[in-house]
């Protein structure tokens, strides 16, 4: 069955045909993502990633089993159980992170309120944790003279959580390493590693820290360990798809080009490497990735997928309104054909 699984999972990524739903390292919503990999699992995506907790990964898997429970009522065909993949990162990191507002500083303007797409901060400016993902867009709008929001590492114990995420139905994981400190990330990429050795690992990674000859040195460093499990997952610019446009996700396509123009193409090794967009991800990522060749193995979508099908998700009837999540499971299919298409 494991064997069968990385299979399937290599052969997805092979013909370009891999759609993962991005719930966010950091959302520790689990309705939320119940309801969201409910909505996408009926639209075709074929991976969900989401907080290394188990009670997180439990709320995927339910949600993945209700969509399976309702196919037919729907006449919806599921091809391919979806893989569930849990993000770790380092310190520095914005997936692994949490805002808060510390109240001296703070002038109450409640900028931060309507900025924040995930509903994290209430009339009484105290973050609600759980829905937080680290985007840092308070931070944007916090006036200067207050500088009110900080942010703290939403750490966890590696050895501990990641066999409890295995166990609670999760397969691939995938490391958060888009920071500077190369000989600790290589530390934390061996625990990833050692945790699962029986499915693909991924590592996402952007430009931030990174000049391209840095990018490629970490790549390499990766697959020693890693070998043909290994997944990079060039992220544009980090949680940036607010808007649905070319120019939004032109940073994604442009470091998967840095990586196929500067290793894929000049070294046997990493031939079959495959890549995953990210970052800035849209309705026009596939289609702009395909218009520059682009080899990509697939695309994962965040900000952009969970805003088109927001408002359905938060019905009060979403489990008894099949109308309603009709219309979502629609919006969302959408966006898995548009990016994955010929």
């Amino acid at each position: 069955m494991i064997k069968s699984r990385f299979k399937e999972m290599k052969q997805l990524l092979a013909r370009s045909k891999y759609f993962k739903l991005v719930c966010g390292a950091g959302n520790e919503n689990a309705e939320e993502v119940r309801k969201l990999t409910t909505v996408y699992t009926l639209g075709g995506a074929n991976g969900f990633d989401v907080s290394a907790q188990p009670h997180i990964v439990e709320a995927c898997v339910d949600g993945i089993d209700r969509a399976y429970v309702l196919a037919d009522e729907l006449k919806i065909n599921i091809p391919i159980r979806p893989f569930i993949t849990v993000s770790v990162g380092m310190p520095g990191d914005h997936h692994v992170r949490k805002a808060f507002v510390e109240p001296e500083p703070c002038i109450e303007c409640n900028l931060c309120i309507p900025a924040c797409p995930t509903d994290a901060i209430p009339e009484s400016l105290v973050v609600i944790r759980d829905l937080c993902i680290g985007c840092g867009d308070c931070e944007v709008v916090c006036p200067p003279k207050a500088n009110a929001i900080k942010y703290e590492h939403n750490a966890k114990k590696l050895e501990e959580m990641l066999p409890l995420c295995l166990e609670a139905g999760a397969e691939n994981i995938e490391l958060h390493a888009a920071v500077a400190a190369n000989d600790a990330i290589m530390k934390e990429w061996e625990v990833v590693c050692n945790a699962q050795q029986d499915h693909v690992i991924s590592m996402c990674l952007d430009r931030n820290h990174l000049s391209n000859s840095h990018l490629i040195e970490r790549i390499k460093n990766a697959h020693k360990i890693a070998g043909d499990r290994l997944i990079i997952q060039a992220d544009g610019v980090p949680m940036s798809g607010g808007k649905d446009d070319y120019n939004t996700t032109l940073q994604a396509i442009a470091i998967a080009d840095v990586i196929q123009k500067n290793l894929i193409k000049k070294e046997r090794a990493f031939w079959h490497m495959p890549i995953l967009l990210s970052g800035g991800t849209n309705s026009y990522t596939g289609k702009m990735a395909k218009m520059c060749d682009i080899n990509f193995g697939g695309v994962a979508i965040g900000t952009h997928a969970r805003k088109i099908v927001k408002p359905f998700i938060e019905s009060e009837n979403f489990d008894s309104d099949l109308v309603n999540l009709n219309k979502a499971v629609e919006i969302a299919a959408e966006l898995v054909e548009i990016n994955l298409s010929p």
